[in-house]
C-alpha cells in the first residue's frame, strides 16, 4: 500500500493517523464510559447478586474480546475494513443506547460485544496501510495509537461514571453511546485522509513461506496458560476491586465524596504517565546492550502486579472491616499500571514477532483469545468476592499473578530459543 508520507501531515504524521487516533479514542470512551457502570449497574439497579453480576461481567469483558477473532476473518474475507468499521460502530452504538432500558440489558451487551468484534480487529490494522514499508515513522505510529486508548479510557470514568452516579445509570449508558457515535463521524468524515483499501482477496500460500513449527506452537500455548492466570487477577480491577472501592474504601477528600467510579481513570493516567519514560529507559538499555529477554520482562511484570494485590490483601487486613483511605487504592492503581506495562505490550509484540508472515493476523488474533480465557476466568474468580474475606480474596488474586510470573520465567530460555531459531531461519530465507 502507497504511503501518505509525501502529503501534508498534522504534527508529523500523516493525517489519517489523527482520524484513526481520534476514532479509536471515542471508541474506548464509549467502551470504558460503559465498563466503569456495569458491576455498579447489576448490583445497585438491577439488584443481582455479587456472584451473579461478576460472572456476568467477566462473560462480557471476555466476549468483548472473543468476536474479534470472528469479526477479523469477515473483515478480510467479506466486508473490508471499512463496512466492518461502519457496521461495528454503529452497532456498538445500538448498543450502549439500548443499556437505557433495563429489560434489554442481555440484548444490549449481547449487541456492544457482537459490534466490537467487526471493529476491533479493522481499525488499528488500517494504521500500518499509512506508510511504505521503510517509512521510519511506522515504527512510532502504534505508540501514538495507543494513547489514545489511554486518553478515553481515562476520560470515560470520570464523564460516564460522574453523570451515571449523580444523574442515573441510564444516562451515563446513552453518553457512552454518543460518544461511539462520534468516533462514528469522525471516521466517516476523515476518509479522504485514508487510504484507498485493497481489494478482498483470498488468502494464497506461497511456495516456500515459513508456517509454524511445533516448538513455537507449544511455546505460544504455553505463555497463553501464563497471561490467562495473569488475566483473572488483572481483570479485578473493573470488577471486584470496583466493588471494594465503593464498600470498603473511605473516599473523603477535602469535604467532598470521591465518585467511585473515578478511581477507573486511574490506570490509564498511570499507562499515559509511566509509558515515556519506561520507553525511554528500555531503549538506553537496549543501546547499552542490556536488552531483557520478553518473557522475562513478562515474567516481572506479573510479579509487580502480585505485589500489589499484596498490598491491597494487607491494607484489608489491617483495616479489620473497617474503610481504608483512597489513598492506598491509588497507590495500589500506580504499582499495578507499572506491572501491567511489562507484561502486556510486550506479550503482543512477542506474540507479533513469533508469527510466520503469512499468519501475522492469525498469531495476532490468538492474543484475543487469550484475552477471552482471561477475563472469563476474571468472571469466575470474581464469585469467590462475596464468599471469602476481602484479604483473603486479594491474597488469591496475588498468588494466580505470581503463579502467571513462576511459568513466564520457566519460559524465558525456550522463547530465546525460539525467536533465535526463526531470527537465523529469516536471515537465510
Amino acid at each position: 500500500m502507497t504511503a501518505l508520507a509525501g502529503e501534508r501531515t498534522w504534527f508529523g504524521q500523516p493525517r489519517g493517523l489523527t482520524v484513526l487516533f481520534l476514532t479509536n479514542m471515542w471508541e474506548q470512551f464509549s467502551y470504558y464510559g460503559m465498563r466503569a457502570l456495569l458491576v455498579y449497574y447489576m448490583t445497585k439497579q438491577l439488584l443481582l447478586p455479587q456472584g451473579n453480576a461478576s460472572f456476568i461481567y467477566g462473560a462480557y469483558t471476555s466476549c468483548a474480546y472473543f468476536t474479534p477473532i470472528i469479526g477479523g476473518v469477515i473483515a478480510d474475507r467479506l466486508l473490508g475494513k471499512k463496512r466492518a468499521i461502519i457496521i461495528g460502530a454503529s452497532t456498538m452504538a445500538a448498543g450502549h443506547f439500548m443499556m437505557a432500558f433495563d429489560g434489554l440489558f442481555y440484548v444490549a451487551l449481547a449487541t456492544i460485544a457482537l459490534g466490537n468484534g467487526l471493529f476491533l480487529p479493522s481499525l488499528p490494522s488500517q494504521v500500518g496501510d499509512l506508510y511504505r514499508p521503510d517509512d521510519p515513522r511506522r515504527g512510532w505510529a502504534y505508540n501514538v495509537y495507543y494513547v489514545g486508548i489511554n486518553i478515553g479510557g481515562f476520560l470515560a470514568p470520570l464523564i460516564c461514571g460522574t453523570v451515571g452516579e449523580v444523574y442515573g445509570w441510564h444516562y451515563g449508558f446513552g453518553l457512552a453511546g454518543f460518544g461511539m457515535l462520534a468516533g462514528l463521524l469522525i471516521y466517516l468524515s476523515g476518509q479522504r485522509h485514508l487510504p484507498p483499501e485493497r481489494p478482498i482477496e483470498r488468502a494464497v500460500q506461497r511456495p516456500g513461506a515459513r508456517r509454524f513449527d511445533r516448538r513455537t506452537v507449544v511455546l505460544l500455548i504455553a505463555i497463553g496458560v501464563a497471561v490467562t492466570l495473569f488475566r483473572a487477577a488483572y481483570e479485578q480491577v473493573g470488577n471486584t476491586v470496583a466493588l471494594w472501592a465503593d464498600s470498603g474504601v473511605d473516599r473523603a477528600a477535602l469535604g467532598r465524596v470521591i465518585p467511585m467510579t473515578w478511581f477507573q481513570s486511574l490506570n490509564p493516567l498511570f499507562v499515559m504517565l509511566m509509558t515515556p519514560p519506561l520507553l525511554a529507559y528500555w531503549r538506553r538499555r537496549a543501546a547499552a546492550g542490556h536488552d531483557q529477554p520478553a518473557a522475562r520482562r513478562m515474567a516481572l511484570g506479573a510479579t509487580i502486579v502480585a505485589l500489589a494485590y499484596l498490598l491491597l490483601a494487607g491494607i484489608a487486613w489491617a483495616g479489620a472491616g473497617q474503610q481504608s483511605s483512597w489513598v492506598w487504592l491509588a497507590l495500589f492503581f500506580g504499582i499495578f499500571t507499572f506491572g501491567e506495562l511489562f507484561i502486556l505490550p510486550t506479550g503482543l509484540g512477542l506474540f507479533a514477532r513469533l508469527a510466520p508472515p503469512n499468519l501475522g493476523a492469525t498469531t495476532v488474533a490468538a492474543w484475543f483469545l487469550i484475552t477471552f480465557t482471561g477475563s472469563l476466568s476474571a468472571g469466575l474468580v470474581g464469585i469467590l468476592w462475596s464468599r471469602v474475606d476481602h484479604p483473603v480474596f486479594f491474597g488469591l488474586l496475588a498468588v494466580l499473578a505470581g503463579a502467571a510470573a513462576g511459568l513466564l520465567r520457566l519460559l524465558d530460555a525456550p522463547t530465546r530459543q525460539v525467536e533465535a531459531a526463526q531470527e537465523r531461519s529469516s536471515e537465510l530465507g
